[in-house]
């Protein structure tokens, strides 16, 4: 596997709340209002989250592969050049969690995704949902993407931090590697709480796993209404689990 090239740190931080009074409340939503109907109109935004400890190794050639038809989805629906703005998060080792900013320029990620090489450590899960958090404080996240194997963090934190994400509008879509029970309570109850949906991703499910990072992607950009247009069986599946609660 290739050397490691560092990413960018994430640009963004939340910004201190403004004194609101009670009165002028109302007008603060609208604002706001206005500011995340602009984001989506210019184009979505979606955090790709990476597990890259050492357990994936067996499988990470392959994840890379099919993690990187995602972000050709929007060219290949029809979507502009650059609508799909796309961060890349992965951990690994003691304590390390990186961030690049959001590009468009999909095929650096790629490059970038590609020469990451797994190192031992424990998951960080909780890193990158607070990561989120912090992310469509500063500027509307539209959907987190998370691909692991493993859990071992309190299930608890997780899930407070999944619901916040649920209640600020990004949905966490969850592929898990692998069959471990743990992992699997874990990443349903991420998925159930934030309105997003779980899949298994294994070998065998490689062609439906690209078709469902392809619905994200359309998903992203465009939300529910894209992907009822494109009405594609991915997309169908996608829209029934987000609407139900039902894992795949």
């Amino acid at each position: 596997m290739s050397k490691d090239k560092a990413p960018l740190p994430a640009k963004s931080a939340m910004k201190a709340p403004e004194k609101r009074s009670s009165s002028g409340e109302i007008d603060a939503f609208l604002r706001q209002a206005k500011a995340v109907a602009a984001t989506r109109t210019a184009g979505g935004r979606l955090i790709l989250a990476l597990d890259a400890t050492m357990s994936r190794q067996p499988t990470w050639d392959m994840a890379c592969a099919l993690q990187a038809e995602m972000f050709d989805a929007v060219g290949q629906t029809g979507g502009k050049a650059g609508a799909l703005g796309v961060q890349l998060v992965y951990f690994r080792g003691l304590g390390e969690c990186q961030a690049s900013k959001f590009v468009g320029d999909t095929d650096a990620l790629k490059r970038l995704m590609t020469s990451i090489s797994c190192r031992g450590g424990n998951t960080q899960i909780g890193k990158v949902l607070s990561h989120a958090l912090k992310e469509t404080a500063a500027s509307k996240v539209d959907a987190l993407v998370y691909i692991g194997d493993a859990m071992e963090e309190q299930l608890d934190e997780l899930a407070a931090k999944a619901g916040n994400l649920g209640l600020r509008g990004v949905p966490v879509f969850v592929f898990q590697e692998g069959r471990d029970p743990i992992a699997e309570r874990a990443f349903k109850e991420i998925a159930r709480l934030s309105r997003g949906a779980w899949f298994r991703f294994d070998r065998n499910s490689a062609a439906t796993l690209a078709k469902l990072l392809s619905a994200v992607a359309v998903f992203a950009t465009g939300g529910l209404k894209a992907l009822e247009a494109r009405g594609r069986p991915e997309d169908r599946l996608m829209i029934e689990s987000m609407r139900s609660g039902k894992t795949g």
